[in-house]
């Protein structure tokens, strides 16, 4: 299991939101290439970063922020909010050498698109969003309800061929209130990083049933020691 920070960006700054709420946003960095350097030295294995710009507007708004985060750290990063044509893929992935990207609008509007992504940059590149509104999809920066129900959406990810899914419950997400795992019980055959709620340590430990997840606001308002977390999972993988 990986323990992955995340860094949501707007306007060039690491912010939180709440429920996925534009105005109800929280700074936390000015400086996220040298959180991202934070996050690093901590341990972290892998980094989660998300245009919330790009995210809502379909841009990519925050591409030099993102570019000076690569250029920070050498760990491992995926990158998701706004990527919704192959050149925008390429960008991350051939250009930034961004590990990982996460399709989520473009998912759900064009399935085909996924395919198309699949094939020329492989599975282990392209993760999707499964961002779950009341057991809905919901699309453009949580903003739009796509009527697709959660279950169905990734039973087609996994004809395609999708390995990875970030799953998020947005009534959870910056809440502080644990992660929906009612939710994650029902999803099968994929690999599934938690995201949304994790308000503890002991939600990092039931996490270890999933392939990751990915901790945000419980560390920037002091409810987790990242840290320790992160070092106590490695010294059990070591012993494993």
């Amino acid at each position: 299991m990986l323990i992955i920070p995340a860094i949501d960006l707007q306007n060039g700054e690491a912010v939180r939101l709440y429920k996925g709420d534009y105005a109800q946003k929280t700074v936390y960095s000015q400086n996220p290439a040298e959180l991202a350097k934070r996050f690093e030295a901590m341990g972290a294995k892998y980094l989660h970063i998300v245009d919330l710009d790009g995210a809502k507007d379909g841009n990519t708004a925050n591409v030099e922020t993102i570019r000076k985060i690569r250029g920070n750290v050498d760990i491992p990063i995926q990158v998701g909010g706004g990527i919704r044509n192959a050149e925008t893929v390429a960008l991350y992935l051939d250009k930034l050498k961004v590990n990982r990207v996460i399709l989520g609008t473009i998912a759900v509007k064009k399935p085909e698109f996924v395919c198309e992504m699949l094939a020329i940059h492989g599975n282990e590149k392209i993760v999707v969003g499964v961002d779950v509104r009341d057991g809905k999809i919901a699309t453009a920066g949580w903003l739009e309800d796509s009527g697709v129900n959660y279950l169905e959406f990734i039973d087609r990810l996994k004809a395609m061929g999708v390995t990875y899914i970030v799953a998020t419950d947005i009534n959870k997400d910056g809440s502080l209130t644990s992660p929906n795992w009612a939710m994650y019980q029902t999803i099968e055959g994929i690999n599934v990083v938690v995201s949304g709620g994790v308000s503890c340590e002991a939600d990092i430990e039931k996490s270890k049933a999933y392939y990751a997840v990915i901790v945000g606001k419980a560390y920037y308002e002091g409810k987790v020691d990242l840290e320790k977390c992160i070092q106590r999972l490695t010294n059990e993988s070591f012993h494993a």
